[in-house]
């Protein structure tokens, strides 16, 4: 059986860049399936799989938030966190717009946009962790301290059980 050719995307781009030590893992993607589809398929727990949400606030100011797969983010705290009245999360076509990246297939690393990266500060306590490598059904592993030392986000306590 042919092994599947792993995509290069900006995320794989910006990694290859960084010299960061990453492993590739290709799995079906479902619609609207989330963290619990890539974890089940990847076979490793949820709380691994990092989301990559993009944001905005009420002026329109857009940012990411990194957030465990089996949590849901406080917009409440992450406002008061970033100094503002309000965040939430972005339409589908306004994320696109600000990252680059299609809703489902979105990865910190390689955004269109420069804006703020807002990271739960237990992903770090992980050994090994799993985000989107920029496109659906495409996760790459990694140490968050990879995560920390090329995207340097602003660490939060913002994660609600979801």
């Amino acid at each position: 059986m042919a092994r599947e050719k792993q995509p290069v995307t900006a995320a794989i781009r910006t990694l290859r860049q960084h010299k960061v030590l990453y492993t590739s893992h290709l799995y079906n993607y479902e619609e609207k399936g989330g963290t619990s589809v890539s974890a089940r398929e990847l076979g490793v727990e949820e709380h691994r799989v990092i989301k990559t949400l993009v944001m905005e606030d009420e002026t329109k100011k857009p940012c990411i938030v990194l957030m465990h797969g089996d949590k849901q983010v406080s917009t409440k705290q992450l406002a008061r966190v970033a100094n503002c009245k309000s965040i939430l999360p972005c339409a589908p076509e306004v994320a696109y717009r600000h990252s680059g990246y299609q809703v489902g297939g979105t990865s910190p690393f390689g955004i269109k946009s420069n804006m703020p990266i807002f990271a739960e500060a237990t992903l770090f306590d992980l050994p090994e962790i799993y985000i989107n490598g920029g496109k659906r059904g495409y996760l790459v592993g990694m140490e968050p301290k990879e995560l920390e030392r090329v995207l340097k986000p602003i660490m939060v306590n913002v994660a609600i059980d979801g």
